[in-house]
Formats: structure tokens, sequence, C-alpha cells
């Protein structure tokens, strides 16, 4: 299947690799000229311009966009929309906010466009792993653009099979599923990310309650001096806590035990306080959440050991790099 990837940075390339090794014909474009070069050296087809990139695509063209949320997707967006044509179809992988999805779907539909969100996690390691998919807009798009998302999901691997779901269809178990109307796929996303916050933080301040079990404030037969790098590994064994980042806690804890290369310095992406605006919107508490968010946000002004960890997860699972000290 053809389809085009606008936006060549770590989650595009390496999603338009992995589609590549599928089969699939990939036409690219990125303001980087080198980047275009590298993918169209590992099989893809290159394109000068966004023009040169539309007119290379075959109808109904379908476009993914992988560019930053916010203005640049909007402004990406609106380019393509003046150049497709009904029944085109225009996919936006990154994380906007699901309300402007709601907008431009509805804007795109009066010329026969079809809109599509999707919530992709995955990070640095899809390439290899596959994403996670969550998506939003048309039935009759989702089902077309199937082989796509197929490729791009982990598919079912070793993962034992949720007990209860022998008879239940759809392609949950293979790592994508189309959550409704527009909007919808990042909707779930942006809950995902907001959770994500809370996981993190959680394994961040058990770390830091740890590595200070050996402070002077306590009395000598109460003091610790633990392996952190030990205990996260044990952890990933057996234990009820494991998961994927406590994996990347354990990697980045063997590498460096005392993360001295992190200031502890922790951004957050947006759908963080997107989920808590949500919650505030339909009066559902979320204190856990909530106060992961306050942690990154009080991370800017004093540093913890638990900030070190965020920033070492964060590196870990998206190639999030710290801010440099102002």
């Amino acid at each position: 299947m053809q389809i085009g990837m606008v936006g060549l940075g770590r989650m595009g390339a390496n999603m338009t690799r992995r589609l590549l090794r599928g089969g699939h014909q990939i036409v690219v474009t990125d303001l980087s000229a080198e980047n275009v070069k590298h993918l169209a050296g590992e099989g893809a087809t290159a394109s000068a311009s966004l023009d040169d990139f539309v007119a290379k695509l075959k109808p109904p063209r379908v476009a993914w966009v992988m560019v930053p949320a916010g203005g640049p997707t909007e402004q990406t967006v609106q380019a393509l929309a003046q150049r497709f044509q009904k029944d085109d179809i225009i996919i936006d992988g990154g994380n906007s906010y699901f309300k402007d999805d709601i907008r431009r779907s509805k804007q795109l539909k009066e010329k026969g466009i079809h809109y599509v969100d999707v919530g992709t996690s995955g990070g640095v390691w899809g390439l290899e792993r596959g994403y996670c998919m969550m998506i939003g807009g048309p039935q009759q798009a989702f089902e077309y653009l199937d082989p796509i998302f197929k490729t791009l999901a982990p598919g079912r691997g070793n993962i034992p099979r949720t007990p209860g779901r022998e008879k239940i269809p759809g392609t949950a178990e293979d790592g994508y599923i189309h959550c409704g109307p527009s909007g919808s796929g990042h909707f779930v996303k942006m809950v995902h990310n907001g959770i994500e916050y809370g996981l993190m933080q959680a394994y961040a301040e058990g770390f830091d309650i740890l590595r200070n079990a050996n402070s002077k404030e306590l009395p000598e037969d109460q003091r610790y001096d633990l392996n952190l790098a030990d205990v996260a590994e044990v952890w990933r064994r057996g234990s009820v806590v494991s998961s994927w980042l406590l994996d990347l806690t354990a990697m980045a804890l063997a590498e460096s035990p005392q993360l001295a290369e992190y200031s502890g310095f922790v951004q957050d992406s947006g759908e963080g306080r997107w989920t808590i605006q949500a919650a505030i919107e339909e009066a559902v508490p979320a204190d856990v959440l909530s106060a992961s968010l306050y942690a990154r946000f009080r991370s800017r002004q004093e540093h913890t050991f638990a900030e070190k960890l965020l920033s070492a997860m964060r590196q870990k699972f998206g190639g999030h790099v710290e801010p440099k000290k102002q």
C-alpha cells in the first residue's frame, strides 16, 4: 500500500522504516533534506517539496503527519488540505489536542477529505517493538488503512491472551483499535499519557524512598544501603509491579546508579494537562494524575532523585533530552 510520511524525526523516520520493512511504498518529506536523503537511501521515495510530495501520491492519497503538535501540525494539515481532493486521507499521528481533531475533521469533511487521528505510543523502541495505536475517525477510513496499522502495530507476539477474549472480535490484541469518531483516538492517548505520568511518579517516589533509607536521620539499626539497580531488576521478575517502565528504570539504574547525568528537570508534553482538564470537565476526581503533573512543575524549581529518575525514564522510552540549565 502507498502512503506518504510528513515529518522524519525520531518517530516518523522509524515508522517509515517499519512500513518499508512491511513492503509498503512510502513517499517522504521533511524540512531537513538530509533526513529525506537518508530514508530515500533505505527505499523510500523522496520528494523535494510538499507539492512534489502530493504529486507522487496516487489517489486516494494518504498522508501521515508526524510533526510536533500545535502550530506545526495545524500548518501541515491545512497545507495538505489545500492540495488534497475528495476521498483523500490525512492522518495526524502526533499528540494533538482532541478538540483540535474535532474541528479539523469537520473542516475537511466539507471538502470530502477524511481526517484520522492516531494516538501513537512506542517511542524510540517502536521500530522493533511496534506501535500501540488508538485511532479515531470514519470507520471507512479505518478499514481502508488497516494494512498500514497492522504493519505498524506490535501484533500478538508472545503475550498470553486475556481470559475471556477468545470469542471477542477486533484488533485490540494486535495492538491497535478504532476508538470511535474524530478526536477519540487522541482522547484515549491523552488519558494514556496522563496515566503514564502517575505510574512514572509512583516508581520515582518509591525509589527515592529506597535511596534515602540510609539517611543519618534514621536510627542506625534502621538504615539500609540498598542497591537500587538490583531492586529494580528483581522487581522485573515475577513482581506485581513489573512493567515496561520498570524495565527502562532498571536499565537506567544499571547504566548510572546515581543518575548523575540527569538534573531532574522534568518537562510535561501537554497530555497530562489536558487529561486533568478533561477530568475537571467530567467532574471526575483524579488525585494521583493531578499530583504527578504538579510534581513535574515542581521539578523545574528544585530537583530530587525522584525527578532524576523521571528524566531517565523519559529519555529511555522517548529519547526526550533534558533542556539545558539556564
